[in-house]
């Protein structure tokens, strides 16, 4: 839990509540806050498990999996291939055409020619590459007047995609075996604005139906493209796949934005609203988690 990155503080959130709900099921659990030591740290605490409550960089984009897969210590979630390729929007995007999933386009860019002039018609989203939780995403309105000024803790290379109007909705994937739950339901997140890092993470920033009030349609081609992303990208454990639907296009409105990985298991996160949706108690979704844990080779 917790780590170097900028979505330190979501891990230590969601550190906490997972902590709670193992020992809740009977686990002798130690946290341990990731830093340079941590194969040092684990050497000495010789782990069977490591569940992985980490966010962001390092944490989710195939580094700590890499050292776990060294060291041979089972982890929860994904392995490195497939995390290091949910981390990066636009291979994702690849992975995604690839199978047949319909994506918003975008465009990998140079910071400074995004702050020169627009590189998209407005309205469109800057963000970087490979974060998470919403971190540094900047949207560009229809009619602004300029491009957007980034902030320095931007990278040097950015993702400018085209914005897609409409709803915002969600779908986890609990595995994606014959004997595993597979895709839980979808959710559709209601907000004042922009689904921003506040909208995710502090209290009423936003609102969540679940299951969401959309067409059949709409609702099993969330359940069944979730699916698809999951495989298509390696997934295991836990997966959460975000869309954005234009409902005045009906299918062909909705559009996959990106695959989490590690999604969020903080207090107001989405998948263990979901899971619980789906009768899957919070600590019985940690245990899942846990036994499901494994090497990638």
């Amino acid at each position: 839990m917790g780590g170097p990155s900028s979505e330190r503080e979501v891990s230590l959130s969601t550190g906490r509540g997972c902590v709670e709900a193992l020992r809740g099921e009977g686990y002798e659990v130690i946290e341990v806050d990731c830093g340079p030591d941590l194969p040092m740290r684990l050497s000495d605490l010789k782990p069977d498990v490591c569940f992985n409550a980490l966010h962001g960089r390092w944490g989710e984009d195939g580094c700590v999996q890499g050292i776990l897969e060294w060291m041979r210590i089972p982890y929860t979630h994904s392995g490195v291939l497939a995390s290091a390729l949910a981390m990066d929007k636009a291979r994702t995007k690849d992975v995604y055409r690839a199978h047949g999933l319909p994506v918003v386009d975008s465009l990998i860019l140079p910071k400074a020619q995004v702050m020169a002039a627009h590189a998209l018609q407005p309205p469109y989203v800057v963000k970087p590459n490979n974060e998470g939780s919403s971190v540094g995403v900047y949207l560009v309105t229809e009619g602004a007047n300029g491009p957007p000024k980034l902030s320095d803790t931007m990278p040097e290379m950015v993702m400018v995609e085209a914005y897609v109007p409409g709803r915002e909705l969600t779908c986890s994937v609990m595995g994606a075996g014959p004997d595993d739950p597979g895709a839980l339901t979808v959710t559709d997140i209601l907000t004042d604005g922009w689904y921003d890092y506040a909208a995710k993470y502090v209290a009423g920033g936003s609102r969540h139906v679940v299951p969401a009030q959309v067409p059949q349609e709409i609702f099993d081609a969330c359940m069944d493209m979730a699916v698809t992303a999951h495989r298509a990208l390696g997934c295991r454990g836990v997966s959460r796949t975000d869309f954005r639907w234009d409902e005045s296009r009906g299918l062909a409105g909705l559009v996959l934005l990106e695959t989490n990985t590690q999604p969020g298991m903080t207090p107001t996160s989405l998948t263990p609203e979901q899971a619980a949706a789906c009768g899957i108690s919070f600590g019985a979704l940690c245990r899942w988690l846990v036994e499901d844990a494994s090497c990638d080779r």
